[in-house]
């Protein structure tokens, strides 16, 4: 079983965002920043987990932009005040990945790990085998396994994801009880 205690700062976190960081919008998408809303203590989670990870990085996918229903400036509308916030309770997000495609098979396209290795280039620094995907899909999680990373389910929007699961190492009901976890483990 996987355990949180030999987490240090050489490690990188990966959070997906709708239903992670924020409430997903019901068979629709976040189109701007007055629909998204965070769950309750996630900026204060990011700033603890911030203590105990050397990255933080957030990977999505975001099809409203290639469906045309939203654009890329419409995203950073959407990104540019949720990072505000975050850094207003000491946190730091290093940097966001998005996959605007339609196709199922883009390799940036979560499940498929592109983003993952993105941010690998970006950040060479970066260990997959030293890293944890958190989300709150399936598709998360076989994201999190194509790159090479361990997986953390949230609970928040399909609580009845049978657990465990080989795609899945730990499970929470939100962030901040993962950031806990994270915590004590350090103890």
């Amino acid at each position: 079983m996987f355990s949180l205690a030999p987490i240090d700062t050489s490690w990188t976190l990966f959070l997906d965002r709708d239903g992670v960081l924020n409430y997903e919008k019901k068979e629709d998408y976040i189109r701007n920043w007055t629909e998204f809303r965070f769950y309750e203590g996630v900026p204060e989670a990011i700033a603890s987990l911030n203590e105990i990870f050397r990255r933080i990085v957030i990977v999505t996918n975001q099809k409203g932009i290639g469906k045309g229903l939203m654009t890329a400036e419409d995203l950073n509308n959407i990104h540019n005040p949720m990072l505000q916030a975050i850094e207003k309770e000491g946190g730091k997000i290093d940097h966001i990945y998005y996959c605007p495609d339609l196709a199922d098979d883009s390799p940036n396209r979560k499940p498929q790990a592109g983003m993952a290795f993105q941010a690998k280039s970006d950040f060479p620094e970066i260990d997959l085998s030293k890293s944890i995907m958190v989300g709150n899909r399936m598709s998360d999680m076989k994201f999190g396994r194509n790159a090479g990373m361990h997986t953390v389910f949230l609970a928040t929007t399909h609580p009845d994801t049978p657990y465990p699961d080989p795609m899945i190492d730990l499970r929470f009901n939100h962030l901040m009880a993962f950031a806990e976890a994270c915590i004590h483990a350090k103890k």
